[in-house]
């Protein structure tokens, strides 16, 4: 079997197009497939020795990926993270799909691990390491911010020079993105603390708009505030006010991607009155004002 990363030893940012896929090779140990299919579907086959991570976004359309033993299935408007370890594995591109996929090898992201559990990265090479079948690490609907970024990558080509650098400095923005919505949770907790946190958390992902004070969330909680706030903090890594500031913009990211809806109007529909305010909190959060956001999307 050969390798998924090494198919072009000295070059970089190598363009292939197969018909309705592009395939860029960026650098070693990064590529992505840029696949827009019409009134037929795509089959690839992966048979390569290759340890990876890969994280694909369906902006239209349905993916299926499966091995041996496994089967998935990614539908419009959502993206999804896998790991694999040396499995063949097949993705098929239904018809009319518009798919996005960046493959990172394992020792690419070996150059970024901190050796802390539960940082992202860190987890993931290690699930890479673990696997013993393809794995669905995550799942969830593709929010605005993604598609961004994705968008971001495939214009690389449009730059004169230095491309293969631009395109991996975006691919390392879009990793990060997409890794931190992995909820990693510390298992040297105990089992009562991470219930309560839970228990908590899944209170604000309902009500999140218009959220219970920390004394009624307690309350809510069967606990008292102190004990409350240091168990969230321990189990979340963020205190229960940013938790929800996370919630409201995760949502809002979600809706830029709605077009009928402008933007004062999604600030409101996720707790915030002032545009101006929510436009600065999103910048701190995602590095683009909402504006822009829309405008490259």
């Amino acid at each position: 079997m050969e390798s998924l990363f090494f198919n072009t030893p000295n070059q970089c940012y190598k363009i292939s197009n197969k018909g309705v896929l592009e395939q860029v090779d960026i650098s070693n140990g990064l590529l992505f497939f840029n696949i827009a299919t019409k009134d037929r579907k795509k089959d690839i086959e992966f048979n390569y020795i290759d340890k990876m991570l890969f994280i694909l976004l369906v902006e239209r359309g349905e993916a299926k990926v499966y091995s041996k033993y496994n089967n998935f299935s990614i539908v419009n408007s959502s993206s999804a993270l896998f790991v694999n370890s040396n499995t063949p594995f097949n993705i098929t591109i239904k018809k009319d799909s518009k798919v996005f996929i960046l493959f990172i090898a394992d020792f690419f992201l070996k150059r970024y691990l901190s050796f802390k559990q539960n940082e992202p990265i860190d987890y993931v090479y290690n699930k890479i390491l673990n696997a013993k079948e393809l794995l669905n690490i995550l799942q969830i609907p593709l929010d605005a911010f993604s598609l961004y970024l994705a968008n971001k990558i495939k214009q690389t080509k449009e730059c004169n020079s230095m491309q293969s650098i631009r395109c991996m400095y975006r691919c390392l923005e879009f990793i990060v993105h997409n890794l931190s919505m992995l909820d990693i949770i510390d298992t040297k907790l105990s089992l009562d603390d991470i219930n309560l946190a839970k228990r908590a958390k899944d209170i604000l992902l309902k009500r999140y708009v218009n959220p219970p004070t920390i004394k009624e969330l307690a309350k809510e909680c069967a606990t008292n505030e102190f004990k409350l706030k240091k168990v969230f903090k321990s189990v979340y890594k963020s205190t229960i006010y940013s938790y929800i500031q996370t919630l409201r913009l995760k949502r809002a990211n979600l809706l830029l991607k709605e077009e009928n809806l402008t933007i004062k109007e999604v600030a409101n529909s996720v707790g915030y009155s002032h545009n101006g305010h929510f436009a600065k909190l999103f910048f701190k959060t995602y590095g683009v004002y909402p504006k822009d956001i829309r405008a490259g999307t």
